[in-house]
């Protein structure tokens, strides 16, 4: 049976002792218990949900002292970095636990009957949003907690009322049976069947799942490439379904004049500490500066990008990729280097990092090639004559997650053409601020246009990912015993509902 292994990227060494694939009759037997989960986990109570939740994170937060160095050893992000990635996931079920508990995310709407209704009769009408059955996710490499297996897509699917079956993510498989072991046995603490919550391992046994019709909804995190192989398998089913993928982002920031006037410095480091940060790996990576030309950041922003050491990578193949790609954009035509790319020699995988400049004319004319997110601590400064060149550029640009403008007060009443490009572009817009940093709340919108993800109608954190795994089901004339609790006569969930077109408690 083959063994998924991992490599420790500061030392090269293997990390653990590896984790077998995940043979087709297991994963037979897997599925086959979250089908028959699923009806009996949907129709626990909402208290059920949260308080599963809470167990969740309780026990993965007593468990930190074991989890966080099976991550450092397989990804190299650094004990400060986990310490921080596991709070920021415990925080993350705890606040789906009060996603339930408030009841909005059912979308609960009557409509009274309507006799007199014109230009027919309305009868009694009564809606809610109802879980989807089985979710498969696919963990993903960069964030080992996250966005992997007790990450945010594990969390609102649970929410949703799913079970969920979670195709660990090669990178960090020691890490990854661990947790999938924690989380399982506070399943089985609460008395609720085994299938609620499953671990796969193996490239081969997730594609069989993505495609096995007990599975109803699918979402990913990671590359476009991979990204978007398995959305054309989830949508050429027989029975398509949802994916939700989180692909490829270059997530373009603007600097006006004005901003480089008043804080041209702190801007400079601002964004290289954005760019560089846990070694460019981030999903949400400043990829593309627009900077005015006559800017004169030149030298503070070649001598931030020479003072960051070289820091790990994810693994071998990602270094590797980063090498290939950094490289090629040195070799560009339309390319300077301001920090050249650096090899680095010692055992392990390793980033060092770079930066470029080139013109909006000439990003214009290249955009396919130098506008494609290279994964790494790298980025591209393209410079603007007027605002007709910046338009024109950023017309350019793909969908991303994200879009940022650094401005000034007195840059508001000539921003909205800037803006009416960026809008459409990106799920988050930022003024003066950062990308890197998704704060896990009920506002957050964590998703955009294509290549960024493969549906900009939802997000991937915060309160609304879980509409990702539910469908509404309209009750027409149903006798009130029949009725689920969130729709039926008196409100007993004390939910938020809309009646006859109003909200009310």
């Amino acid at each position: 049976m083959k063994l998924i292994e991992s490599m420790n990227p500061r030392t090269g060494e293997p990390a653990g002792t590896g984790v077998s694939e995940t043979p087709s009759g297991e994963l037979t037997s897997a599925l086959s218990l979250a089908k028959s989960a699923a009806r009996r986990y949907a129709s626990e109570s909402l208290a059920e949900r949260a308080l599963l939740l809470r167990a969740m994170a309780d026990k993965l937060d007593d468990r930190a002292d074991e989890l966080i160095p099976l991550a450092e050893a397989e990804t190299g992000l650094g004990k400060p970095r986990l310490t921080t990635e596991l709070a920021r996931t415990t925080f993350q079920l705890r606040l789906f636990a009060q996603v339930i508990e408030e009841g909005s995310f059912l979308e609960a709407t009557l409509d009274t009957p309507a006799p007199d209704a014109t230009p027919v009769p309305r009868p009694d009408l009564r809606r809610q949003l109802e879980a989807l059955g089985p979710v498969l996710v696919f963990a993903a490499s960069n964030f080992p907690f996250a966005f992997s297996i007790a990450g945010g897509d594990t969390a609102s699917a649970l929410a949703a009322g799913c079970p969920v079956v979670v195709k660990a993510h090669e990178g960090h498989p020691e890490l990854s049976r661990r947790t999938g072991e924690i989380l399982s046995s506070v399943v089985a603490d609460r008395n609720l069947p085994a299938g609620v919550f499953t671990v796969i391992f193996g490239q081969q046994a997730g594609r069989d799942a993505l495609v096995d019709q007990r599975i109803k909804a699918a979402g990913f995190t990671g590359s476009t490439t991979g990204g978007r192989a398995l959305f054309d398998l989830a949508s050429g089913r027989v029975d398509p379904i949802p994916f939700y993928g989180e692909l490829g982002s270059i997530n373009p920031t603007v600097v006006t004049k004005a901003a480089v006037r008043s804080r041209g410095s702190e801007i400079a480091s601002g964004f290289v500490n954005s760019f560089t940060l846990g070694t460019g790996q981030f999903c949400t990576k400043p990829g593309l500066l627009f900077l005015p030309i006559g800017h004169k950041l030149e030298a503070e922003l070649s001598e931030a990008v020479s003072a960051v050491s070289a820091t790990p990578m994810l693994n071998n193949r990602i270094a590797e990729s980063y090498a290939k790609i950094s490289a090629e954009l040195s070799a560009h035509p339309s390319i300077r280097s301001m920090v050249t790319p650096r090899l680095h020699t010692e055992p392990g995988a390793w980033g060092v990092p770079c930066l470029f400049v080139t013109s909006a004319e000439q990003f214009t004319e290249a955009a396919d090639t130098l506008g494609a997110e290279c994964f790494g601590p790298s980025s591209l400064i393209v410079e603007y004559a007027s605002k007709h060149e910046l338009i024109n550029a950023l017309q350019s640009v793909e969908g991303s997650l994200t879009a940022t403008i650094h401005g000034e007060q007195s840059d508001i009443s000539s921003l909205a053409p800037v803006l009416d490009v960026l809008r459409p572009r990106a799920g988050r817009l930022i003024w003066n601020g950062w990308p890197t940093g998704v704060a896990v709340a009920w506002a957050m919108q964590h998703g955009g246009p294509w290549p960024s993800s493969t549906n900009a109608l939802h997000t991937s954190v915060g309160a609304t990912a879980v509409r990702r795994w539910m469908r509404p089901v309209t009750y027409q004339s149903f006798p009130h015993d029949l009725l689920p609790p969130a729709l039926q006569d008196g409100n007993p969930l004390g939910i938020p509902r809309r009646v006859d077109g109003a909200l009310r408690r």
